[in-house]
């Protein structure tokens, strides 16, 4: 009997990939697809239109996350989740969230194609807002989907427009032809994420996947400082309150807070605005962002807790807020998972090797209520969240048919 793995297309695969990157494509080669945007809700109508032309049914929720579903022997039974996200940063590539997606697609496309019936139904999905680059915090609807947040948190969230989440989802939902929408709360026999590596270990190495033993640990802030605009020419320093000279020392004690000889922690300030941001004008508003990660929980609560003192210990003549919007501990993901994928790769002759993940994932929030594991395969140079991010399309290929054979083992 034929296994499923060989039903894999991989042309097919990649043929999708570079449809899909149509959607939000740039003039640099890369993709701006925003979460919950007319460029995403064009992007999910083809997904749906594949699962149609392959016989899945389509449902979704009140976050918008979008699941295609292949049924099973036992319809009652939970299912098996497989999939990532298709939203993208501004300046994003064309496989980052998609890969996955579309890996899960296919695979459910080879279980049809071979005719074998799996014992439960396995859903290929599609997490709304993973990337935050629109809404944050990020990983929203993997969040809402596992009962980490709230519906009315995450519909309360506003993008840098003033547009609520609440009310892009009811655009987006108003947009699905013939789609149903389940309950959000519902339970998982467990999931699988595929996912371009983002970083350069499996490239160096020449190995084809990665075996993700686990997510590094992250919190985010949003720094507000509140200053006073003046006269650039007439005001003597002595009275201003310049927000821009106290967000920069700001900064600078943070960075020198935070910095360690072994370069583990990760501390990123990714967004930075300036108010009223005129040549003439004493800055009276600064706001800016702090992402900090790290692999071990006690590092990462000592590092985030300098935050909000060392903010308030340089304010100079301004006024300092400090919002803490996210802190996700460190964590390992299922053991059973890790050495399934492992195993699945050794069977079907793909080296691998175990690799931690410095990238979030909405792997991340399915870990709290059911099995979860990730499977990386390689990307250029580690580059990715920019419009040179690549693979190659046999790296693709090994990635969907050792979860094709995953899924098979966990569900067949």
């Amino acid at each position: 009997m034929a296994a499923v793995s060989d039903f894999i297309d991989g042309e097919r695969l990649w043929q999708r990939l570079m449809q899909l990157a149509r959607f939000g494509e740039t003039a640099e080669g890369g993709v701006d697809r925003p979460a919950l945007s007319e460029t995403e809700i064009a992007a999910r109508a083809q997904l749906v239109a594949w699962a149609d032309e392959i016989g899945l049914d389509p449902y979704t929720d009140s976050l918008a996350n979008l699941f295609l579903r292949l049924e099973g022997e036992d319809p009652n039974l939970p299912p098996l989740l497989i999939g990532s996200h298709i939203d993208s940063q501004p300046t994003g590539g064309r496989f980052d969230g998609v890969y996955g997606v579309l890996a899960a697609l296919e695979v459910a496309e080879a279980f049809k194609s071979s005719g074998i019936v799996l014992k439960r139904a396995i859903e290929v999905v599609a997490w709304t807002n993973e990337e935050g680059s629109r809404f944050a915090p990020g990983m929203m609807g993997s969040a809402g989907y596992a009962g980490l947040r709230s519906v009315e948190t995450i519909h309360a969230l506003r993008d840098g427009a003033g547009t609520t989440a609440g009310e892009a989802i009811e655009r987006v939902l108003a947009h699905d032809r013939n789609i149903p929408q389940r309950s959000l709360k519902r339970s998982a026999f467990g999931y699988i994420e595929a996912h371009i590596e983002q970083g350069p270990i499996l490239e160096n190495l020449g190995i084809p996947l990665g075996i993700v033993t686990g997510i590094q640990g992250k919190r985010t802030f949003r720094v507000t400082v509140k200053g006073e605009e003046n006269h650039a020419g007439t005001s003597p320093r002595s009275v201003r309150k310049d927000a821009l000279v106290t967000a920069i020392a700001i900064i600078d004690a943070l960075q020198k807070a935070v910095w360690d000889r072994e370069d583990v922690v990760r501390f990123t300030i990714g967004h930075f605005a300036v108010s009223p941001n005129a040549p003439s004008v004493v800055p009276a508003r600064v706001e800016f962002s702090i992402d900090l990660r790290h692999p071990d929980a006690d590092t990462l609560i000592r590092l985030g807790d300098l935050v909000a003192p060392i903010a308030k210990g340089h304010t100079g003549p301004c006024a300092v807020e400090v919002t803490q919007l996210l802190h996700d501990a460190p964590l390992v993901f299922a053991e059973e998972m890790r050495d399934l994928l492992a195993r699945v790769a050794s069977a079907s002759n793909f080296p691998a090797i175990e690799i931690a993940s410095g990238a979030g994932h909405d792997a991340r929030h399915l870990h709290a209520i059911c099995p979860t594991g990730m499977l990386f395969i390689p990307c250029w140079k580690g580059v990715s969240h920019h419009p040179s991010e690549r693979i190659e399309s046999d790296h693709a290929l090994a990635g969907a048919k050792v979860l094709a054979q995953a899924v098979e083992r966990l569900v067949g």
